[in-house]
């Protein structure tokens, strides 16, 4: 397997896209193809330099695998490369998927948990010059814990 095509099987096995089943290198009648979901009839084929010169070739490839039912669905290693995120919602498209229904409005669905909580998405900034550390007082007699005592900020007496 081409560099390419160990990125898109890593991002495809074991169903992280929509739950969908692919398998690498399987053999369709006389020819193999890269990527196979049984489940949609999609092939998925990365293009690379090695693929210069093989037009014809694939041209009978995918007249084959489509009059037995299969679409194919061709991409260049360069898209992968350059934009995983794409390449693998325009599998999801290919195969049917919407992937917003599939996994929900992930940023809503945080959201409404947290305007029922009462609090907001993110927090507010904490005040200039104060980075975010709250200093409490200790509201009790007993002496500093070992911990306490460790986590001490260095100005504090």
């Amino acid at each position: 397997m081409t560099i390419p095509e160990r990125r898109l099987w890593n991002l495809l096995r074991n169903r992280q896209l929509a739950e969908l089943k692919f398998r690498r290198q399987v053999p369709v009648g006389p020819f193999v193809v890269d990527f196979y979901c049984e489940a949609a009839q999609l092939a998925v084929e990365l293009d690379g330099l090695s693929h210069d010169n093989r037009g014809e070739y694939d041209k009978r490839r995918q007249k084959y695998l489509e009059e037995q039912g299969i679409r194919v669905l061709r991409m260049q290693n360069d898209e992968l490369l350059e934009n995983a995120e794409a390449v693998l919602l325009g599998i999801a498209k290919a195969a049917g998927v919407d992937l917003r229904t599939h996994y929900g409005n992930l940023f809503g669905a945080a959201q409404a948990a947290n305007a029922a909580a009462g609090r907001p998405l993110t927090p507010d900034p904490s005040p200039e010059g104060e980075g975010g550390w709250i200093r409490r007082e200790r509201k009790t007699s007993e002496p500093p814990t070992k911990r306490e005592q460790r986590h001490r900020p260095p100005h504090a007496s």
